[in-house]
């Protein structure tokens, strides 16, 4: 097997774990990290038996493949110096802070030849890749991600920072233009929004409904979609994934016979299987499941979403005579 040479840049809370899976991987030389910290850098390092580079630039002199996992206002700049360089990018998501930057990440990958995945983890959640054989005709799809308030990924509203995972999700379902789209959001902790809901309405009758949140006591990450004589239902947490499809008969009760087919993942790691993905794309010269052009599309999308609901509070704090201060950044 050829060993890939990989690097991690930025080994916050989420890039130490890139580091641990690299490290564990069979067919991965893994060459070393980066981060803004030293001290981080040198401490994960230390963990793992690398170097810890003191800057990125050094570190892709060394490296076939690089996870960029950086605060999301440095992807662009950080991902264009690495494509730039020829180095292959996993890219945390969301891939950019605009459409824009997007299209120049994916034209530099293009014109160098370099993979550039993105990180939309869920793809990978393994209740969702067994979800494609039972996806039929969805009508109406329900998303719920509500998170516990940490106080991390803040330079991104909730948009960028949690609902384009499910918008990602849902547009690989339906696989439908969108017709309409409908939205409300408000700050609540930050700056930015912190709780929003968008409603799409797509070409083929479709309707997504997505709720995220930021401010809970809890954790809430499902997915239910209503098809044709058969209901779904994702927990992406507990990586669970529950079929109820009616069989076209009554029972003795008179009542509709049912076929329910529940499945638990948990012995299957996303992050894991995210990162085996990318390092075999870059192996074998293969298109990523999450390409950059997919990743863009999410990111389409979720800029249409923060776009109205800017539009909204600014029309709203009008209406009540509120001044510009109360408006949306």
């Amino acid at each position: 097997m050829q060993q890939v040479r990989v690097g991690v840049i930025g080994v916050g809370y989420l890039g130490k774990f890139h580091a641990q899976k690299y490290a564990a991987m069979p067919g991965v030389d893994f060459i070393g990290v980066t981060d803004a910290n030293p001290d981080t850098a040198r401490k994960v390092a230390a963990e793992h038996g690398v170097m810890a580079f003191p800057d990125y630039h050094q570190l892709l002199r060394e490296t076939d493949a690089v996870s960029v996992v950086v605060p999301t206002s440095l992807h662009f700049d950080v991902a264009r110096d690495c494509l730039n360089s020829g180095t292959h990018v996993m890219l945390e998501k969301p891939m950019t802070t605009t459409v824009e930057e997007a299209d120049e990440l994916i034209r530099l990958a293009d014109q160098n030849g370099s993979i550039l995945q993105v990180g939309h983890l869920e793809r990978f959640n393994p209740a969702v890749m067994a979800l494609d054989q039972f996806i039929t005709t969805p009508l109406f799809i329900e998303s719920h991600r509500i998170h516990v308030f940490k106080n991390r990924a803040l330079d991104v509203d909730v948009v960028l920072d949690l609902m384009i995972h499910d918008i990602d999700l849902i547009l690989n379902i339906v696989k439908s233009p969108i017709q309409t789209i409908h939205t409300v959001g408000l700050p609540v902790v930050t700056h930015t929004t912190d709780i929003a809901n968008a409603r799409l309405i797509f070409e083929n009758g479709c309707t997504a409904n997505i709720t995220v949140s930021r401010i809970s006591q809890e954790n809430i990450r499902r997915l239910r979609i209503f098809q044709p004589n058969s209901f779904i239902s994702v927990d992406y947490g507990k990586k669970e994934l529950t079929v109820i499809r009616l069989l076209g008969e009554m029972d003795e009760n008179n009542m509709p016979r049912q076929e329910v087919i529940s499945s638990c993942f948990m012995e299957k790691d996303a992050l894991q299987l995210e990162l085996e993905d990318f390092v075999n794309n870059v192996r074998n010269g293969l298109t990523p499941i999450v390409s950059g052009r997919e990743g863009r599309r999410a990111l389409q999308v979720a800029s249409e979403i923060i776009q109205q609901i800017r539009d909204h509070a600014r029309q709203h704090s009008q209406q009540l005579g509120l001044g510009p201060e109360v408006n949306h950044p």
